[in-house]
């Protein structure tokens, strides 16, 4: 029995899986502030004109350039790996098979975008980065993917994670990258929201915000941005990792799995690993498709389905997505990469069609889970990851009870070796669980009535 199945570089996949090309109902599209459906142009002021084509797009396959590829060959294809060692441990007939993305540089999925965004970008002529990150993994992979390409990144990191894991700081000066705290006194907005509240612990949403006013405000158009997670193009690029999965799975015999399992901030791994099982739930295979987040950041299972800001200062533009409303401040879990107020347009619409049935855990049953990983499988996965442990262990001691024989497909979306800081404090008893109040959410459904409402299209087919 192979617990690694790998592929050859030959065998890596030479085009992306775009799933706007397939949803049944048709997302709707981003919004300007005037409420008016934005076009291609209005964005080329924070993004390149050729990945804003990749956004708009809907064709099915599109390219991924060779020179990204020849980036990409350093890490992938990434393994697959079956967890027999956890299967044992659990007594579970379930088969569960994990794509290892801990394996690329920069220790997780994120390189995955960060490599063709830095390389469209530089074909674009850009010469700087602006971004956001949470737990520090996706501010780590564009200042690797920069440094590679020749670029200059800058890097805002939210607060709380910045403090958590000075580490990830130091890896991305490494790699040439500039880590300030966010909010900072660097751009006006993240100076306002200090004024308002010094002691904040930041959000992703407000990093965003002065991510984007960073690059919006130089006036030589030489700066743009970068986002590591919700857009299309975002996804686009993730879906290396599902359509490997399938060459994989494909190598053990396996036609398919019956579950499919990621955890959910933004939706950029989840997207990577689920999509391209998506798409072949929409023709007709039976499979069980399970974002995974945070009961304290609850954007899928408790967020609103309307237009709203992708950040906090209202910079962005309005997407239609589950969101917990733009100014929204989680608590500060140790998953800084799931602390994220909204979800990606195409994973909110797959779930408003019913193609995914999204699960929220409490953080310390998901550092239960991780541990009992890490002394089976071995590996130290990131607090991002382990809500997808987590939910693994669910659906394997499920299959036990009802004695079935499933396959199993998670995303190991990265390691934990920068995040042993909340390893130690569940250790040591100092973590406890929150669960977002109702109270909350309907202060924030009665925050965005002033907004669009996003229509809840769907097929009913699921």
């Amino acid at each position: 029995m192979s617990i690694k199945i790998l592929l050859d570089e030959s065998e890596i996949p030479r085009q992306w899986y775009n799933l706007a090309a397939d949803l049944p109902t048709p997302m709707q599209p981003p919004l300007g502030p005037d409420g008016n459906p934005l076009t291609p142009e209005s964005l080329s002021a924070i993004f390149p004109m050729n990945l804003i084509e990749q956004e708009v797009s809907t064709e099915r396959w599109i390219d991924i350039p060779e020179e990204v590829l020849n980036i990409l060959y350093r890490w992938r294809p990434s393994p697959l790996r079956r967890a027999v060692f956890l299967e044992k441990a659990l007594g579970t007939p379930a088969k569960i098979f994990y794509k290892d993305e801990s394996v690329s540089p920069a220790g997780s999925h994120k390189p995955n975008t960060a490599v063709p965004q830095a390389w469209y970008n530089k074909q674009f002529g850009t010469k700087t980065l602006t971004t956001e990150t949470g737990a520090g993994q996706w501010g780590c992979a564009l200042s690797f993917a920069s440094s590679l390409i020749g670029l200059t990144c800058k890097v805002f990191m939210v607060r709380i994670s910045f403090d958590q894991k000075p580490f990830r700081k130091t890896m991305m000066e490494t790699w040439g990258g500039k880590c300030v705290a966010s909010p900072s006194q660097e751009t006006e907005s993240g100076r306002r929201f200090l004024k308002e509240n010094p002691d904040t612990p930041g959000s992703l949403g407000i990093a965003i915000s002065e991510a984007v006013e960073a690059a919006a405000s130089d006036k030589s158009g030489s700066t743009k941005y970068s986002l590591g997670s919700v857009l299309n193009h975002v996804m686009l690029h993730q879906t290396i990792i599902g359509l490997e999965a399938k060459k994989q799975l494909a190598k053990a015999g396996i036609k398919k799995p019956d579950i499919v399992i990621g955890c959910a901030g933004g939706g950029s791994n989840f997207a990577g690993i689920a999509f391209p099982f998506i798409n072949d739930k929409i023709n007709g295979e039976q499979i069980e498709i399970i974002p995974v987040e945070p009961t304290s950041c609850p954007t899928l299972t408790k967020g609103i389905f309307t237009y709203d800001f992708g950040d906090t200062a209202g910079l962005t533009p309005l997407l239609p997505m589950h969101t917990l409303g733009h100014n929204f401040v989680p608590e500060p879990i140790h998953a800084g990469g799931l602390r994220y107020h909204g979800m990606s347009p195409l994973v909110s619409q797959a779930v408003v069609e019913g193609l995914c049935a999204p699960r929220a855990i409490p953080q310390t049953e998901c550092y239960n889970a991780a541990i009992q990983w890490a002394r089976t499988e071995g590996i130290v996965v990131a607090p991002e990851s382990s809500h997808a442990v987590a939910a693994t262990i669910q659906e394997a001691l499920k299959a036990k009870e009802e004695g079935k024989e499933k396959v199993i497909l998670m995303n190991l979306s990265g390691h934990g070796h920068m995040d042993l800081l909340g390893y130690s404090k569940f250790l040591n008893g100092e973590l406890s669980d929150h669960t977002l109040e109702q109270e909350k959410i309907d202060r924030t459904e009665h925050e965005l009535d002033t907004l669009p409402k996003a229509q809840v299209n769907k097929s009913g087919k699921w």
